[in-house]
This record gives C-alpha cells, structure tokens and sequence, in this order.
C-alpha cells in the first residue's frame, strides 16, 4: 500500500464521528479560517437516501474541522435545476455539488465512466476502479478542463429496469416507446427504437402520471417507492443493465479546491469516502422491504427477455467502439476501463458468481424462524 493511500484510508477513517474529530484536528478551531461553501444537489429532500449523502458530508466536514469549515446544502432547483450541478460548479455558481457525472454526457460522452456505463461494472468493481485501478486519475484529468475536482460520493448497486405502462417481450416492443432515462443508456435504447428522454427526478412521476412518457427508470425499490412510480405503471422490470452499478460525484470547483487548507481538503476527502460506503449499505438495508410492500400493493416483476438483453448489449459495446474512435478523451478511459473491467469479471467469476448462483438456487432447509 502506498504512502499517500494510507494517508487517504487514516482519514476516511476520522469520519466515523466528532469524537474523532476532536483528536485528530485539535488545532483546527483555533489556526485554521472559516470557510463557508454552498452545495448545489441534483435530488429533491424527499429522496433522503441521495439528498442525504449530501447532508452527510456536510455534517462530517463540520465535525472533523471544528465547525469550520461549513457546507450549505441545497436541494434540486434551490439554486439551479438538478441537471445543471456541473455547470454551476464549472462556472463558480456554487463551490461544489452532488450529481452523477451521465447527466453531463451532452458535453462529453466520457463524462459517464464516473457513473457508469450500459453492461458495465458493479459497485464494488467501480469502487476497484476509481480508488485502486487508475479511474480516479483517469476522471480527474478529464475534468480538469472543466474546472472541477471530482470524489466518489455514494452509489445504488445494480438498479431496476423501470416502470412499464405495458409489457415489454421483444426488441419491437421497444419502438417508440417514450422512457426516461439518463446517461448512455437512453442512447442504447434510442439504438433499438425508443425515445429516451432525460428528466430530473422530481419531474419524473408526473410525467409518467400524464402519459408523456411511457416508461421511467430511476434507481430501485425505496427511491421508486418514495416516488409513488407503482401508482401510475404496473410493470416493474429488472435488471437496470445500463447501470450495474451508478456512483455519485462530490464535484468541487478546481479553484476552490486550491484555496482549501490541507486539512480542510483531508476532511472533505474523509467525508465524502464515509458517504461512498454508507449509501450503498443504506440501500442495501432499505430495498428488501421495500420490494416486498411494492409487491404486496400489485406490482407486477418482470426480467427483460434475453432478446432484448442480447441486442441492448450489442448495441452498447458497438457505441462504445464508435465513439472511441472518433474522441479521444473517451477513447483513453474506455482503454483503461475494458481491461480493468475483463480481469474483474474473470476473478468475480471465479468466487463471486460461482457463490451467489449456489445460494440463489438452493434455499437451505431452516427449522427456526425469524
């Protein structure tokens, strides 16, 4: 293990509360400024789930540096729309934001590594790849033209494939279907005849409700639930196979970054890891129960057809190729990405996969109950 990420993991590890705080930092209240920053989030309150990886942050960064450093956090369209984080902090609206970089594709398509692709890697792969794999590094130069600084800053895991008004079997069922959905994604379906469209969370069920789309995807059971999606669409399809994992960003203006004391950026950098684990376990705890009140109040679960599985994959990797050839800075992520990606499914493969297929398959005989 490297120096510098020792370093980092000491820190990650002072975000557990103020009590840490207070032992690690004890001179900060006294020598260090104050320093007052506003957040810009791409989530409305009531998806405390993501909203609160925002809140979180906020609440450590101000615990780890003595109530000195302070992060104001602001709901989607409090300051500007979901979808226009980055430009915000691009253009110093704000210092910093909490988004998913696939919002941002219309910019650049490599914009997506960040989040995630169609057939790509799960969490627990993306987090190999950002911290360990060279992802970050990667993510970093390419925004550094961008004026922003980016930290991973939470995840889903492996999301639904969305709310249906009607079935869908075959490829053909797909044309001209109206969905919404983000990132490169709504290009894969646009390939195989849908019209994807990209709406901010908060806009989504009314539009579903309305008829002006006929399908929504969003992230899984508690947020879709939250969202009241089951109350308009039936059909609730899994898996989200354009994102088998989707990674939140902490975007922070690159000039603000600069200006931050060493142990304001150590604390931000601490606090933003704790939001990285802790949402995708919040997730965890929260979808189990949640699937099962979805199910109970008559939705109706349903896998995509490998016809449609097989040719979204197809259509996928040839975009991929595509694009590729044609930009540069996705063509140098991409590179790094495919071959990270090939030898984490071929390990994942070996005990991963092999473990999960035994244990979904046999159901062990237990005499107590829960």
């Amino acid at each position: 293990m490297t120096t510098s990420r020792r370093k980092f993991i000491t820190g990650a590890s002072l975000a557990g509360g103020a009590a840490a705080s207070t032992l690690a930092f004890p001179a900060i209240a006294q020598s260090q400024p104050t320093v007052k920053w506003r957040l810009a989030s791409s989530y409305p309150k009531s998806l405390d789930t993501v909203f609160g990886g925002a809140d979180l942050l906020s609440k450590r960064v101000a615990a780890l540096t003595g109530g000195k450093f302070q992060i104001q956090v602001f709901a989607a369209g409090e300051i500007v729309p979901g979808l226009q984080v980055a430009d915000a902090v691009q253009n110093g609206t704000v210092e910093c934001g909490h988004t998913n970089s696939y919002y941002y594709i219309g910019k650049n398509k490599a914009f997506a590594f960040e989040t995630t692709v169609p057939f790509g890697i799960n969490q627990r792969q993306q987090n190999a790849w950002m911290y360990y794999g060279g992802g970050k590094e990667l993510v970093g130069d390419f925004l550094k033209d961008f004026n922003i600084a980016s930290f991973p800053g939470g995840n889903t895991g492996t999301q639904m494939g969305g709310w249906f008004r009607k079935e869908v079997k075959t490829v053909a069922d797909l044309k001209g279907l109206k969905i919404r959905i983000a990132g490169l994604g709504g290009e894969v379906f646009a390939k195989l005849g849908a019209v994807p469209q990209q709406i901010a969370g908060g806009d989504i069920y009314p539009a579903l409700e309305k008829g002006t789309i006929d399908a929504a995807e969003w992230v899984g059971p508690y947020d879709d639930e939250k969202l009241g999606f089951y109350k308009v669409a039936k059909n609730y399809y899994t898996p989200g196979w354009w994102e088998p994992n989707s990674a939140y960003s902490f975007y922070v203006s690159l000039k603000e970054w600069e200006k931050l004391p060493k142990e304001y950026q150590a604390a931000f950098e601490a606090a933003a890891y704790a939001v990285n684990a802790d949402m995708m376990a919040e997730y965890d705890a929260k979808n189990p129960t949640a699937l099962k009140r979805l199910i109970a109040n008559g939705v109706k679960l349903h896998s995509f057809t490998n016809e449609i599985m097989k040719a979204a994959q197809d259509a996928a990797y040839g975009m991929y190729d595509d694009e590729a050839a044609k930009n540069p800075a996705f063509k140098k992520i991409y590179l790094s990405w495919l071959k990270f990606r090939d030898d984490q499914l071929q390990w994942h493969r070996v005990a991963e996969h092999t473990m999960a297929t035994f244990s979904f398959a046999n159901r062990p005989k237990i005499r107590t109950t829960a």
